[in-house]
């Protein structure tokens, strides 16, 4: 637990369901809930590039808190405003957000040769200073939400962001961050090894913050296959829940590997220190809930979930929006609920519509909790 007195707690909701209790409803949150589909966002961004906002806590806080402010009392969790490729920056790498574009690496990592360039903690070098603008950040917004809801703290995955560090940026293909799995094996489990580090000890640095729960985001975690996921990524997401746990066991983990198989998602549940796992759209959690329930029993684990509606739903009419979100909610019957879309709000989403979301949520996940 973080040593820093901060204001009472007065919604722990989603605390109670990550810890496997049952709830009189399902707590709800969105994943990019800070973002450009905010009018009061965009305006910060005017004057601030994307990083200066991340980089400036007072500005961060702001942010973080906007939909918190705008959604008061049906919003169940605040995730502080940062980006998974802070990571990167810290390990030495220039990351830039090119409008219209998004992140942009000037000098992708091509050949294992270049990750020398890159900065090593053990090095006389500390992530704790290098990331301490995230931290203050986090310490600063939790004491403003005033106890209103939690503060989720995050990180990208160690494949996720590898994938970013070679490829320079977003890609179709993947191709050359795969072709280092197959032609550079060695180097790629180096690579992943190390970024591995800076993710612990940044999630560890967030906890001691202030951080009530941490999420992190496999965003790319659906481009390999499923043998391949598990030879490349599982090790490493697997270490990084377990190391931070023994460090903060009160602080539960969420994991989002976006476009996995269902036997992946069984097996994190099965196997890891993960509190829950975010599903996207394309899962049923029906089925997952089916066929993990008696495994789980057997181990004393609870089936704990969160997601999963299809962000595109929202550009959609009240009617239609509340039909497909009491849909999405008895699918989660049998397990514990955390309800969110199955990726982030979009840049062009309706405000308003977010709030239908919302209260169609606090109706209808409590009719089957």
């Amino acid at each position: 637990m973080s040593l820093i007195k901060f204001p009472e707690l007065k919604n722990d909701l989603i605390l109670r369901v990550l810890r496997g209790e049952k709830t009189e409803r399902a707590p709800v949150w969105c994943m990019r809930q800070a973002g450009r589909y905010l009018p009061e966002f965009r305006a910060i961004r005017v004057e601030n590039e994307f990083f200066k906002v991340c980089r400036n806590p007072e500005l961060a806080a702001e942010v973080t808190i906007q939909p918190i402010r705008r959604y008061s009392g049906l919003l169940d969790a605040s995730i502080i405003f940062c980006d998974i490729l802070v990571i990167p920056q810290a390990m030495g790498m220039e990351v830039l957000m090119v409008p219209g574009k998004g992140p942009h690496f000037p000098a992708p990592l091509v050949v294992p040769e270049d990750m020398k360039k890159l900065v090593d903690r053990e090095d006389n070098y500390s992530v704790h200073e290098e990331l301490d603008y995230v931290y203050k950040a986090i310490t600063l917004t939790r004491t403003r939400l005033d106890g209103e809801v939690p503060l989720f703290g995050f990180i990208g995955a160690p494949w996720t962001l590898m994938a970013y560090m070679i490829e320079g940026g977003g890609s179709k293909t993947f191709s050359k961050a795969k072709t280092w799995l197959w032609k550079y094996p060695e180097a790629a489990h180096e690579l992943l090894d190390r970024i591995t580090k800076v993710s612990v000890e940044f999630l560890k640095g967030q906890a001691a913050a202030g951080a009530q729960m941490l999420q992190v985001f496999d965003s790319w975690a659906g481009e390999l296959a499923p043998a391949d996921y598990f030879e490349f990524e599982m090790p490493y997401l697997l270490r990084i829940a377990e190391e931070v746990r023994k460090a903060y066991p009160d602080i539960p983990i969420v994991v989002f590997p976006k476009g996995v198989h269902p036997e992946t998602v069984e097996y994190i549940v099965l196997n890891s220190e993960y509190a829950a796992v975010s599903l996207d759209w394309t899962l049923n959690p029906e089925s997952l809930v089916k066929d993990l329930k008696a495994r789980a029993e057997a181990i004393g684990k609870p089936i704990i979930f969160q997601g999963n509606l299809d962000p595109t739903v929202l550009f959609a009419s009240k009617e239609t929006i509340r039909t497909k979100t009491k849909e999405m909610c008895n699918k989660f019957t049998g397990c514990g609920h955390v309800c969110n879309l199955g990726h982030g709000m979009m840049p062009d989403h309706s405000p308003e519509h977010l709030g239908w979301f919302l209260e169609a949520v606090h109706e209808f996940s409590s009719k089957h909790q």
